[in-house]
């Protein structure tokens, strides 16, 4: 797969994400937020990080950068796009996905590991993987408390497009085991053509024996038997 993966001032996780997949034998681009041409990847990322500091929102200054308007015409042209964090936090200010992520319900900055459970395999995000899967994911941030209107929950739901929920190593889904507040659970969604996912979790830090766990591993694999299948 050919991966590019953008840098806005104040990403932090973007040489984590390009790491994993060059390891994994992918071909991998680093695109500056100034820059106008994404390399025409197979998969875009947005990474983790504090893009223009969080001044404003969060993400909120994102759409300032030259890449921007690259980036939303790549989505609109059914691109793949994984928006990790900051990179959620992004795709909702754009209005790529519904929704925006509030300051934790706790006005606590929250980072250690956390279960969140695959709720669908309809995406190529969760290609392959069985729901129910409770997997143990990091988190870090201050601000991913995901909140949506009634209405916009209930399409989610009907559309099947909730794709993570927090949970317990037992993949329970509780309020017991919601670390910010984010409505019905939710970790990660994904858009209307189910090619764009915001999540909240970083997967790319749980790639790796040295960190504990690879169930990180879990959704990039799903990413490669996608383009896999297509083959």
């Amino acid at each position: 797969m050919k991966i590019s993966v953008i840098t806005y001032p104040g990403s932090n996780c973007d040489a984590d994400a390009r790491e994993v997949f060059a390891l994994r034998g992918h071909s991998v681009k680093a695109i500056w937020h100034k820059d106008h041409d994404l390399g025409s990847p197979d998969l875009l990322i947005l990474p983790g990080g504090f893009s223009y500091g969080d001044y404003l929102r969060c993400g909120a200054l994102a759409h300032t950068s030259p890449i921007s308007a690259e980036l939303i015409s790549y989505a609109a042209s059914g691109g793949m796009i994984l928006g990790i964090c900051n990179g959620f936090q992004i795709l909702t200010e754009l209005g790529l996905l519904p929704g925006a992520l509030l300051m934790n319900a706790h006005l606590q900055f929250v980072c250690k590991h956390q279960h969140i459970r695959v709720e669908s395999a309809n995406s190529p995000f969760t290609f392959g993987l069985k729901p129910g899967t409770a997997l143990d994911i990091p988190i870090a941030h201050k601000e991913g408390n995901y909140f949506i209107d009634p209405d916009g929950l209930k399409a989610l739901q009907d559309e099947d497009r909730i794709l993570f929920r927090y949970c317990n190593a037992e993949g329970i889904v509780s309020e017991e085991y919601n670390p910010n507040g984010a409505i019905d659970n939710i970790a990660g969604i994904c858009s209307a053509n189910r090619r764009i996912l915001g999540m909240m979790p970083h997967p790319e830090r749980a790639c790796s024996p040295a960190v504990r766990n690879t169930d990180g591993l879990q959704i990039i694999e799903a990413v490669e038997r996608y383009f896999e299948s297509l083959a």
